[in-house]
């Protein structure tokens, strides 16, 4: 199976700047969470599209994520994009609205607390968005949380920590 991961940023490729004191995003952590899974019979394409804090991701990096998608279809089984959690939603709705017949799922994915921290939701994420891909018919959808919301609608709930459809 040939799957392409897309990272943008986000709170799952965040370290620790004990100079500065902050969380910085300075390269991904995808390579080391990836290393840590036995993946046998997948090929892993690795583009980093960008490396952006959700917050701070305007129209035209949805565009940016949105053409790196179409360009990966041709070429994979799936598609998985690595993206901040609080506006994950917001470029699920995009690509969702400009991906016109998906004939592969398109999955997005993130993490709550860096990959660096102990208690961190990273690896468990990223390892279902993998089983996810393998699974699911063509669509956009979050995977997180051991939970699958298909676009559109998909929101983060902060108070309760989690993602839900907007309908429920």
């Amino acid at each position: 199976m040939k799957i392409t991961i897309l990272t943008t940023g986000g709170t799952i490729d965040k370290t620790y700047d004990e100079y500065g004191g902050n969380l910085e995003i300075e390269g991904t952590n995808l390579d080391e969470i990836l290393a840590s899974l036995r993946l046998p019979d997948l090929f892993i394409r690795h583009v980093s599209v960008m490396r952006k804090d959700s917050l701070d991701m305007t129209e035209e990096d949805r565009g940016r994520i949105l053409e790196a998608v179409r360009d990966a279809l041709p070429t994979s089984d799936a598609v998985i994009v690595v993206h901040g959690t609080d506006t994950l939603g917001k470029t699920g709705d995009h690509l969702h609205a400009g991906l016109d017949a998906l004939a592969i799922p398109v999955i997005l994915t993130g993490a709550m607390r860096p990959y660096e921290f102990r208690d961190s939701d990273a690896q468990q994420n990223v390892t279902e968005a993998l089983m996810a891909a393998r699974l699911l018919p063509a669509g956009v959808y979050a995977v997180i949380h051991n939970r699958i919301l298909s676009f559109p609608g998909v929101v983060k709930d902060r108070r309760a920590g989690e993602f839900r459809s907007a309908s429920a």
